[in-house]
């Protein structure tokens, strides 16, 4: 998926990357466990899924309940809501990363080898 996304992910990834979006950085197939994120904000562990045509609800679910349980939280938008309303969905991004708790109260533990980690 990482070498061929989507339309909508292409386009979610171009708002997010950079730390566009109220300078929160993110990753993009970010493995967690046994699931595999679109997208993951690290700091905050808010996952944000792009549902399209490969998403089960019912898998999604069991999935989500898991990521729950083990601290994130998980915003869910539809390819159509990107395609057609990005800033809706930046939005309703944005606000759940200012309502969720910081995950980390230092330094993130495990920076990245370049240390743009430990600037925040």
């Amino acid at each position: 998926m990482r070498s061929e996304p989507t339309e909508p992910e292409k386009r979610l990834w171009r708002a997010l990357s950079g730390s566009k979006l109220a300078g929160f950085k993110f990753r993009r197939q970010a493995v967690i466990g046994r699931y595999i994120a679109d997208f993951l904000c690290p700091e905050k562990a808010v996952v944000v899924e792009v549902d399209g045509n490969t998403h089960a609800e019912g898998a999604d679910t069991v999935r989500d309940a898991w990521l729950v349980a083990h601290g994130y939280t998980v915003v869910r938008v539809t390819n159509r809501d990107v395609l057609n309303n990005m800033e809706g969905v930046l939005t309703h991004i944005a606000h759940a990363l200012n309502n969720a708790p910081d995950r980390w109260s230092g330094p993130h533990p495990n920076p990245s080898p370049e240390g743009e980690g430990l600037e925040r």
